[in-house]
Formats: C-alpha cells, structure tokens, sequence
C-alpha cells in the first residue's frame, strides 16, 4: 500500500478529468477493478457526447485543483505540474497564485508527512469527495467533469467518515501550509518549500553554505565524518535540475551528514534546484529559478556565503553584494558535461 499517491493524480481528480474517487483507491481494494470497468464504459459514451478534455479545463477547474492541493498538503511537484497543465490548456496560472491559495487553505488531510495516517485511511475516511465536500466554499462547484455532472453535483452526497484523517476547517492538520513560494536574489524566478512538513524552528534561518556541484560529489562527502559542518549548515547542490541533471531527479531531500545523524541532528535547510516525492519530511527549498546550470544565482552559490531564509516573508536572500555576483557571474562558464550548450541569451 503505497503512503501517497502521486499529486498528479490527485490534480486529475479534482480537475474533473477522472469519475469521482478514482485517484485513492488502495492497491489490493476490488474497487479498482470496477472503477476500470467503470472508466471504460464512461469513455466511450463521452466520445458520443463529444466531451473532450478543452470542456472540462477552465480557469474554475484549476482553481479546484489548487484548492485540493493545499487541503491535501500535497506535493511541491504540484508547482510545475498544475501550471504546466494550465498553460497547456491556455489558462494563465502563476507561482504566486498558487501560494496565494496556500495562505487560504489549511492542510485538512491528516496524512504523512503532514500528518500521521496513510492514503488507504483517506481513502476509506471519504476520500477525495469528502475532502472537496470540506472545502466547498473555495470551490468552483459549477465545473464540468468527465461523468458529465459537475463537481458540486459530484460531491453533493459526499460524506466525511473518520474526522481524524478529514479534519474539519475548525480543527486543520497545519495551518502552515502545503506550500510557500519564495523569492529573493538566489531565486530570481521562484523556488517552493513544503512548510508542513518542514521543521518550524528552521522556518526563519541564516546559515553558512556548503555547496556541492552534483549528486554524486554530495552523496560522498555526506559519507566523511570530518565533513565541515554543523546543524546551522545550509547544505546547497545544485546542477540537478531539468537541464542540469539532465531530467530533474528526485533529489531534493538532501541527506543529513552522518556525523550530525550520530549526533542527532534529524533536520537542516537544504536547497536545490531539483524535486522531491511528497512523502519526504524536511525543510527543503526546491526547483530553485533559474536553475544553476542556466546560470542563475544558484551557480554563483560559494561554500561559506551566507544564506537566509524567511518563508513567512516569502523569502530566499544569498548575503553577497550585487558587485561582487557580477564578479562571480562574468567568471562563470557552463559546465563541459552538459551538451549542447544552453542558449546564453535565454539565460537570466
């Protein structure tokens, strides 16, 4: 039984893309082979009602979408998928609208790492209708879904059937939020953290960096005992991005030095430009933008600069002067590795 199905799954649903509950059922449960049966039968009656996708995505459905990603306390993959899905669909969807609707919708489900209960406690708790049927009021309810009602229509009997796992708004797993977008000089174009699942006492944080160029390089010196560090480290790898990696791999959750592990150090601040699985716990800045290997600030990070985080001011600031960035910037050059070479005219 998986811990978490994937935020693009849940996205689907509540985009009214899937039949209703379709997106949490367990592995092992029988219902997934009537919902197949049921998905089935459904496709072929929407190719005779001409119901296509372009009838469904509407800015409404998208605001759905982001509303179920906050109440979930879903994954920070949610900050490329539904703006890629929107834009794809002609619909104007931004980093800062999306941390707009954080601020407003608290994380109800009571599900790791936010919480402490499994999707298959969510599943059989109501799923996500009941969830929908929680947060009504910041719904679209008028929108159309692939079974041919709306999703108000489609959530009208929904019921919450094991409060601990659905909270009411009254009582919300975290009103921290699902996610906060950051910006500052080291992220120029935005960068996401999961508060959540964050640690709180890392939330407002200054600390010296020490960087690491690739995965590899950091898994190594993750490994050395004598590794110059300390809890207030702010551990930094950067070249793992779209580009960079090449693909962005799902290294985001950087690991904790061994000897702060021995130590008991559970939790650092840790940045990157790649991504990390919504089941990860820790204070992570990811998908940093732009990213280090199309020359932003990240690749102009140095071990020792001091770095600041402030996520209730939405903020991501590298201690180093304007003059001496443009110092580091006119010495940068792309790493040989990556081929072909990124348009420097593209770059910020």
């Amino acid at each position: 039984m998986a811990v978490w199905p994937s935020a693009s799954r849940i996205i689907v649903e509540a985009l009214g893309l899937t039949l209703p509950g379709a997106s949490s059922i367990p592995a092992m449960d029988a219902a997934h082979t009537r919902m197949a049966t049921d998905c089935g039968a459904r496709i072929v009656a929407m190719v005779s009602e001409d119901l296509k996708p372009s009838c469904i995505l509407t800015a409404g459905s998208f605001d759905n979408a982001m509303a179920v990603q906050m109440a979930l306390g879903g994954s920070t993959n949610a900050a490329i998928h539904v703006i890629a899905l929107a834009r794809r669909a002609g619909i104007a969807l931004t980093l800062e609208r999306l941390d707009a609707v954080a601020r407003r919708v608290p994380v109800i489900a009571n599900l790791f790492p936010c919480g402490d209960r499994l999707m298959e406690d969510f599943h059989y708790a109501g799923g996500l209708p009941a969830l929908m049927q929680v947060i009504r009021d910041e719904l679209a309810t008028a929108e159309m879904t692939v079974n041919g009602r709306t999703i108000g229509q489609n959530i009208e009997s929904a019921i919450t059937l094991d409060a601990q796992v659905i909270r009411p708004l009254s009582d919300p797993v975290s009103s921290a939020g699902a996610l906060a977008a950051l910006q500052g000089n080291l992220a120029p174009q935005g960068a996401v953290i999961k508060p959540c699942a964050a640690s709180s006492n890392l939330m407002q944080h200054k600390g010296r960096a020490l960087v690491f160029d690739s995965p590899p390089k950091m898994l190594a010196a993750m490994a050395d005992e004598a590794l110059d560090c300390d809890e207030n480290t702010v551990l930094v790898l950067r070249n793992a991005g779209p580009v960079g990696a090449p693909g962005m791999p799902e290294l985001g959750n950087l690991p904790i030095p061994k000897k702060l592990l021995k130590a008991g150090v559970r939790d650092m601040l840790r940045l990157s430009d790649a991504r990390m699985s919504g089941t990860h716990f820790g204070t992570c800045v990811l998908h940093i933008s732009p990213e280090s290997a199309w020359g932003g600030t990240l690749a102009l990070v140095q071990t020792g600069d001091v770095i600041e985080l402030d996520v209730a001011a939405r903020r991501l600031h590298l201690h180093v002067g304007d003059a001496e960035l443009a110092q580091r910037r006119a010495a940068w050059t792309l790493p040989t590795r990556f081929y072909p070479p990124v348009p420097r005219t593209a770059g910020p």
